[in-house]
C-alpha cells in the first residue's frame, strides 16, 4: 500500500487529519476551478468549503479507480451547478460599440455584475504546484478578466462542459459521466460553447497573453505616478486613443447601483477630471498589485485639506496593449482584503509603492 493510498484509507475510515491533508493540497486549484464557474472570488471560496463538506460526508463512496483529485473536481463542479441553479442572476442588456478591429471585448468585464478580480499571488501558487510552462500559459489565458466575463454569458451546463474539456482537458466520456449525459451531448455543447464564447471575447485574441515585461511594469509605474501627480498630459500619453474605463456597480457615492463604462481618450480623461483638477483634486496614494494575470493598482484617497489617513478607493485592473493602457476595469474596495491590501494608509505613506 502506497503512502497516499494509506492516507485515503484512513480518511475513508473517518480520520479527520488524514482527510484534511488530502483535500487541502487541492484547495487552491479547486478555488480557481470554482472561480471560473462562478466568476466571483467570494462565491468560489464558499463553494470550495461546500465541496469539502460534501466530500467528507461522501468519503466512503470514493473509489480508487479514479484519482482523489478528479473525485474532488466532480464534487466541486456539482456544487457550483447546484449553487447556480438556485441563484438568480441577470446580465445588463446594454452594449458598448467598439470598432471592428478593436482589441477590446465587445462588452467590458463589469457588464457581469457579480464578477470579482482574482489575486495573482494565489494563482502563482497553483502554477508553481503544476510546474509545467504550458499549464501556466493556459491558466493565464483562462483566468483573464475578458475570459472570465465572456464565459459567464454561457448557459450554466455549457460553461461546465467548456471548462471541463478545454480548460481541464477532460475527455468527452469523463465530462459526460460527471454531468450525467452522453459524450455526444458533451461534444455538441462544446461546439456551441466555443462559438458563443468567441462572440464575447476580443476579436484579436488568437494567442496566449505573454507574461508582464519590464516595459509593461515601467508603464504601470508611470501611470501610477501620473495619477498621484494629477498630471492629465502624462496620462494622455499613456492611454490608447480607444481606451475604455469601466466601473463595477457600487453601493452608492461615485459608483452608482449599475455598472458603467465609457470609451475614447477624451471622454475617459473628462470622466477623471473632477478628481484630478483644481482645488477639489484628490490626494491619491497607489499600490501596485496584480489580478487575473494582469497588472492592477490599488488606489487610496484623502481630501487634500485634511491631514488624515488615506482610505481605500478602488482596485483598477489594467489591460496593456501595444505599449499603452487600453482598458481600466474598476472594482469596489470590498475586494481589497482578498489581495491582502490594507483598507487605510497613514497620512505620511509613500504615494507610489
Amino acid at each position: 500500500m502506497t503512502e497516499d493510498s494509506a492516507v485515503v484509507a484512513a480518511a475513508k475510515a473517518g480520520d479527520e487529519a488524514a482527510f484534511s491533508s488530502l483535500v487541502e493540497r487541492h484547495r487552491r486549484e479547486l478555488r480557481v476551478h470554482c472561480y471560473r464557474m462562478l466568476g466571483s472570488y467570494d462565491e468560489a471560496e464558499d463553494q470550495v468549503q461546500e465541496t469539502f463538506l460534501r466530500a467528507w460526508r461522501k468519503r466512503e463512496t470514493y473509489q480508487a479507480k479514479a484519482s482523489f483529485r478528479a473525485w474532488l473536481y466532480r464534487i466541486a463542479t456539482n456544487a457550483c451547478l447546484d449553487f447556480l441553479d438556485a441563484t438568480t442572476r441577470k446580465l445588463p442588456t446594454l452594449d458598448l460599440p467598439v470598432t471592428e478591429d478593436s482589441d477590446l471585448a465587445p462588452r467590458p468585464a463589469v457588464a457581469v455584475p457579480w464578477l470579482q478580480p482574482y489575486p495573482d499571488h494565489l494563482l502563482e501558487s497553483v502554477a508553481d504546484k503544476d510546474g509545467e510552462p504550458d499549464a501556466v500559459a493556459v491558466a493565464r489565458e483562462t483566468i483573464e478578466l475578458a475570459f472570465l466575463a465572456a464565459i459567464q454569458h454561457l448557459p450554466v451546463r455549457t460553461r461546465a462542459v467548456l471548462i471541463l474539456r478545454d480548460v481541464l482537458g477532460w475527455s468527452a466520456k469523463e465530462a459526460a459521466s460527471l454531468l450525467e449525459t452522453t459524450p455526444a451531448s458533451v461534444n455538441s455543447a462544446l461546439q456551441r460553447g466555443r462559438a458563443e464564447l468567441k462572440e464575447h471575447l476580443p476579436a484579436c485574441r488568437a494567442e496566449w497573453r505573454p507574461a508582464a515585461s519590464a516595459d509593461e511594469r515601467a508603464l504601470v509605474r508611470r501611470y501610477m505616478t501620473a495619477v498621484v501627480e494629477c498630471d492629465e498630459d502624462a496620462l494622455a500619453e499613456l492611454l490608447r486613443e480607444d481606451v475604455r474605463c469601466s466601473h463595477q456597480a457600487g453601493a452608492g457615492g461615485w459608483m452608482g447601483p449599475d455598472p458603467t463604462w465609457y470609451g475614447g481618450l477624451a471622454e475617459v480623461l473628462e470622466g477623471w477630471a473632477p478628481a484630478l483638477r483644481g482645488a477639489n483634486a484628490l490626494d491619491f496614494a497607489m499600490r501596485l498589485t496584480s489580478a487575473n494575470g494582469q497588472p492592477a493598482v490599488a488606489s487610496y484617497i484623502r481630501w487634500p485639506s485634511e491631514d488624515r489617513e488615506f482610505h481605500a478607493f478602488a482596485l483598477d485592473v489594467l489591460s496593456i496593449m501595444d505599449g499603452k493602457v487600453a482598458e481600466v476595469v474598476n472594482f469596489v474596495p470590498a475586494v481589497f482584503p482578498s489581495f491582502d491590501l490594507s483598507m487605510t494608509l497613514p497620512a505620511d505613506a509613500e504615494r507610489v509603492a
